[in-house]
């Protein structure tokens, strides 16, 4: 289903729109309009991601060796302690015994920050990127739902 718009003027400094032109360029955006929606989206999304009950989305990537004794039971011990909130693992082998996880997170935004710290805080982790958004940006939600009693 197409979305309907509405067409508006804006003014600008010249400065301004030529760092915009830069942008979209850099971004092989469509158009002005796409990265004006773009930055307008992220300033919603950090606004909403501002409540530690945000309903919210992450990517937790993790770098281990593989051959480091337990490592493989440790990341796997955490994933099942998080196993609500992990919709999705991706293991990836890499050159050289080093490996790299990717975990896609959903739930509540204090819920992702704590799974990500402990996640990044296993012995043998050497590197724990971890990037949050919100699905209420495109009109989303994460349908994660606290069955549960016990806090995290």
């Amino acid at each position: 289903m197409a979305h309907r718009v509405v067409r508006l003027g804006v003014s600008m400094e010249p400065e301004l729109l030529k760092v915009l032109d830069r942008w979209v360029a850099e971004r092989n955006s469509g158009s002005r309009s796409d990265a004006i929606r773009a930055l307008i989206r992220k300033e919603l999304a950090e606004e909403s991601l501002a409540d530690p009950d945000a309903d919210a989305v992450g990517c937790l990537m993790l770098l281990y060796r593989h051959d480091l004794p337990e490592i493989l039971e440790r990341v796997t011990a955490a994933e099942h302690r998080w196993g609500e909130h992990i919709r999705s693992s991706s293991h990836v082998h890499l050159e050289g015994g080093s490996c790299m996880q990717i975990l896609g997170l959903a739930g509540k935004r204090r819920e992702l920050e704590s799974a990500a710290e402990d996640l990044r805080g296993i012995r043998g982790v050497a590197y724990g990127g971890f990037v949050l958004g919100t699905p209420s940006v495109v009109g989303g939600a994460t349908g994660h739902r606290h069955p549960h009693s016990h806090p995290h």
